[in-house]
């Protein structure tokens, strides 16, 4: 086993300084379905460190971006800030229009991050689809009126159409998105140019509540499920993501058996699902979308801000081999044409 990793890395290694030339981000030839590519996120873009304004995170070419959303069931809105559960430290901005990007104050709730992403896609409606990973730092709170219902109302008036939604996957001939992932009933990349995709992931605080045994991913998809008995699966803006890498199908077990097939975005460390030798076949099979996080971490581990093209490259290829989706780290100071590299999954 570990012999075929190590040939797998000199190859990757070795089709690395062509890659980013390759396959450049706006390839249109021949458009792959977006199940069948890699790619690469930015996480924490919200970061004011790593962008000033969160358009230039927008700007970056990166197919993921990160955002860390606290509700603040006192004040009713959407706090994004890694650590600051009352408060806003973020780059979104108050700017609604083009016209108003990259100039106005920041540390925003996450409806005028949301507003930046609209004007920012008036500007760029052609855009490669863009995939943002919320992280419920403490979950929903829907007694507080602050539930999936309302986080889906909240995307649904600032983004409309430009959201690719679970609905949009399950179209007219399925009812679960686990048939229609098996089926590899998602779209060609070129038909998602101008689309968002949101990615729920339970936070950090949430998990390490002992008075909290109903996370947000659990939640959202009773959410998903519920709605799809009612009729009102349109209304859905999110796709719930299992954390956390694992061995076999790691909704067995997590979860009830009536949301399992609610669930086909999949989330964990990049070096655990490598180094642990799990078999990731899993996901490319059925056309699961599987992000894996801290891609610098993979052995040989490389910088996690500032790597050569041709590492990021490597990695790419790496990782792409090793089934992955999207590959996520802090790299947010490479160029466009870096991390709006896509290449073939396998």
């Amino acid at each position: 086993m570990r012999s075929v990793g190590v040939v797998r890395r000199a190859a990757a290694l070795l089709g690395a300084a062509a890659l980013l030339m390759a396959v450049p981000a706006n390839a249109h030839a021949a458009s792959p379905k977006f199940s069948e590519t890699t790619a690469i996120g930015t996480h924490n873009a919200y970061d004011k460190a790593k962008y000033t304004y969160f358009a230039q995170a927008l700007d970056s070419g990166a197919s993921l971006l990160e955002l860390d959303v606290y509700v603040d069931s006192l004040t009713h809105r959407w706090r994004v800030s890694h650590s600051n559960p009352l408060g806003n430290n973020n780059n979104c901005e108050a700017a609604k229009t083009p016209g108003e990007l990259y100039s106005k104050a920041r540390n925003q709730d996450f409806g005028s991050c949301l507003d930046n992403i609209a004007a920012w896609n008036q500007l760029h409606p052609d855009h490669p689809p863009i995939v943002f990973k919320v992280e419920m730092k403490v979950g929903f709170n829907g007694k507080a009126g602050m539930g999936p219902d309302e986080f889906d109302t909240l995307v649904s008036q600032k983004l409309g159409g430009s959201v690719y939604k679970p609905s949009d996957l399950l179209g007219s001939s399925y009812s679960t998105l686990d048939a229609a992932s098996r089926a590899n009933a998602w779209p060609t990349r070129d038909a998602l140019r101008g689309k968002f995709l949101f990615e729920l992931i339970p936070g950090t605080v949430e998990q390490a509540n002992p008075f909290d045994s109903y996370w947000t991913d659990e939640e959202y998809g009773d959410h998903l499920r519920d709605l799809y008995a009612a009729g009102r699966i349109s209304a859905a803006q999110a796709f719930p993501a299992v954390l956390g890498a694992a061995n076999g199908d790691p909704r067995t077990g997590r979860y009830d058996a009536s949301i399992r097939p609610w669930f086909v975005f999949f989330d964990g460390d990049a070096a655990t699902y490598v180094n642990s030798a799990y078999d990731t076949s899993f996901y490319s099979t059925n056309h699961y979308f599987l992000i894996t996080t801290g891609a610098d971490g993979v052995s040989p581990a490389i910088s996690s801000t500032a790597p050569t093209d041709a590492e990021v490259a490597a990695r790419l290829s790496l990782l792409a081999g090793d089934h992955a989706s999207m590959i996520t780290s802090d790299w947010s100071a490479k160029s466009a044409s870096v991390l709006g590299s896509v290449t073939s999954r396998s």
